[in-house]
C-alpha cells in the first residue's frame, strides 16, 4: 500500500512534490538559457568576455573561504553566511544586467560575467543549493 506522500514509482524519493520538480526543471531552464546566452557573448567579444564569465560564474562561492575554519561537513561559517546569501541571490545580477542593457555602457565582458553569475545561481538552485540559514546549514 502507498502511503500519502510517497512516490510509487521508485523514480523521486518521498516528498518530492511535482511543485518540486517543476521549480528544479525551471531553474535547469533558465541555466541553460544563461550558459547558452553567456556562449553567444563569448562568441561574439572573445576572451575577455570568456574570462569575465568563468570568474564570476566561480566568485559566488569564494564567499565559503570567509569562515572556512568555523564550516565543515556541508556547512558554512557562521561569519561567511551573509557573504554568501548575498552572493547566491538573483537580485543583484539581474537589475545590473538589466542596467546594463539600458545603459550606453559598452563593456560586453561585463555583461557577459553578469550572464556566467546568473548562471550559477540557477545551477546551485537546480541541484538543490540555496540560501543558507544563519549557523550556515543547508535550508529547506
Amino acid at each position: 500500500m502507498v502511503q500519502p506522500g510517497v512516490v510509487a514509482s521508485g523514480f523521486a524519493p518521498a516528498g518530492r512534490t511535482p511543485l518540486w520538480w517543476a521549480a528544479r526543471v525551471g531553474w535547469a531552464a533558465l541555466w541553460l538559457f544563461y550558459a547558452a546566452f553567456a556562449g553567444v557573448e563569448v562568441w561574439n567579444h572573445g576572451v575577455l568576455a570568456l574570462v569575465a564569465t568563468v570568474a564570476f560564474f566561480v566568485a559566488p562561492d569564494l564567499a565559503m573561504a570567509i569562515d572556512a575554519k568555523n564550516g565543515g561537513h556541508g556547512s558554512l561559517g557562521p561569519r561567511a553566511v551573509p557573504f554568501y546569501n548575498a552572493a547566491h541571490r538573483t537580485a543583484v545580477p539581474l537589475a545590473l544586467a538589466v542596467a546594463y542593457s539600458v545603459s550606453p555602457l559598452d563593456a560586453p565582458a561585463l555583461f557577459a560575467g553578469l550572464l556566467g553569475w546568473l548562471g550559477h545561481i540557477a545551477m546551485d538552485r537546480t541541484f538543490g543549493y540555496g540560501l543558507r540559514a544563519t549557523d550556515g546549514s543547508r535550508r529547506g
